[in-house]
């Protein structure tokens, strides 16, 4: 949570509307192209998977810098959302280079300086959000379910895209090789037009950034007791319950990277395969709302995502902290289990929906007990702390070991083995479920 005390009353439902519409931006940013790259940079760029690693462990260093530096300029020196305009316009001009970059050194370069800019911002929506919602508890759920809805807007657009413009179709009764040439045919199609996430997601940026600064104004604290923020923030993260969770949280944001790394490419293949049989009007009615490339099917798991969203407010005051971390954390086993044990298109779907219980669960509660067990001058930085393990240490563990550990083990045979590879992180979140019955407080003492 910010720091800052707003300087005029903002309360009611046009600020509502306003944080909504922030949340909406923030995430449809975010969710255009994360869940193509994988697929972008294997197929398109033709990057190697360690390369591919290097490129998705780029991103997320940037974050490392945000607690130290976001975090201690909105908490000290700057307001929050002039912060969020510049630092979106930049990342606006960033994401668009990124779809023009064809080698590896200038993607992976662009990649660091993109997650430096845009990867704090996260934190710093949250923490504009806690700082003017009159009530945390009831109103943040629903401010920030907007997120989730930018994020499938955004992930629909792309599929819906690529479906139609990208997605060349298949003469009938081809059998054999001759199939087999035209799917190649489609997949490569595919893959060269992911490019335009990045271009929407730029166009989205640039929207971001002259909305942010009619956001409301979020000055820096004039109360903090040091002078550095995020000193006292590593002070107050020493104590239960918040060491566990940051403890968890690198094991959790791993098993989150194996999800976004390999889901696309993973149900692209399951939705490429069962349209191409005429019999099955479910894979071809699926196809045809959510789009292809795996994107739009992944949204899914957002419109989950909304609804545990939504009933968060019942659930924050009937469910203990810690059970709401456990459910979170059998969602990600399930998920796992689902995607390693039954992969077709019906369970698969299932699989995808549990993202809601996922990050409703874990991520979203997880920022909520930050923020109610810091003190408020130096909130901004401790969610960006959270950040740091959440989207940026966990990540840029996971990049590695997600695609050059796993992925190069479970391919050795020349071909994916799918089930080897989504059974490491089933049994990592189950070890991490093991973890929190055993470690983390039962109740947790709050600040006001």
């Amino acid at each position: 949570m910010s720091t800052a005390i707003a300087t005029a009353p903002t309360s009611g439902s046009f600020l509502k509307s306003r944080l909504s519409f922030m949340m909406f931006l923030q995430y449809a940013i975010w969710g255009a192209w994360l869940p193509i790259l994988y697929p972008y940079l294997m197929g398109h760029r033709k990057f190697s998977l360690d390369e591919t690693g290097y490129c998705l462990a780029a991103g997320a260093i940037g974050a490392i810098f945000g607690p130290f530096i976001a975090g201690q300029l909105a908490d000290r020196v700057f307001s929050t959302e002039k912060l969020l305009a510049v630092s979106h316009l930049l990342g606006a001009i960033l994401v668009w280079m990124l779809a023009e970059a064809a080698d590896f050194k200038t993607f992976v370069a662009l990649s660091l300086v993109y997650g430096f800019v845009y990867a704090p911002t996260i934190a710093l929506t949250n923490s504009l959000a806690f700082t003017h919602l009159p009530n945390r508890d009831r109103d943040f759920g629903p401010v920030r379910l907007w997120g989730t809805i930018g994020w499938i807007v955004a992930g629909i657009a792309v599929g819906q895209v690529l479906l139609r413009q990208y997605t060349p179709a298949i003469a009938a009764g081809l059998e054999g090789d001759a199939l087999k040439v035209a799917q190649d045919a489609v997949t490569a199609e595919q893959n060269a037009g992911r490019a335009f996430a990045f271009h929407m997601s730029a166009v989205l940026g640039i929207v971001m950034a002259v909305f942010c600064l009619t956001l409301p104004h979020t000055p820096p604290s004039k109360t903090g007791g040091q002078k550095l923020a995020w000193a006292e923030a590593f002070k107050e993260i020493r104590v239960q319950p918040l060491v566990t969770l940051f403890l968890l949280a690198i094991p959790v944001s791993m098993i989150h990277q194996f999800y976004f790394v390999f889901t696309s490419d993973f149900v692209s293949g399951i939705q490429n395969a069962a349209n191409n049989e005429a019999a099955n009007k479910f894979a071809s009615t699926v196809n045809s709302v959510l789009g292809v490339g795996g994107g739009g099917l992944m949204t899914i798991g957002q419109m989950t995502e909304i609804g545990v969203l939504a009933l968060m407010p019942i659930l924050a005051t009937k469910l203990t902290r810690k059970s709401l971390l456990a459910i979170g954390l059998m969602a990600y086993a399930g998920r796992m289990a689902l995607f390693a044990y039954a992969p077709s298109l019906a369970p698969v779907l299932l699989g995808v929906a549990l993202h809601g219980l996922c990050f409703g669960c874990f991520i979203f509660v997880a920022f909520m007990i930050v923020d109610e067990n810091t003190t408020k001058d130096i909130r901004a930085t401790a969610q960006n702390l959270f950040n740091l393990v959440i989207v940026g240490i966990g990540i840029i563990v996971g990049s590695y070991f997600a695609t050059g550990v796993v992925a190069k083990w479970a391919s050795a045979s020349g071909t994916m083995d799918f089930a080897k590879l989504f059974s490491v992180p089933m049994w990592m979140a189950l070890g991490c479920l093991a973890a929190l019955f055993a470690f983390y407080p039962r109740h947790a003492k709050s600040h006001s």
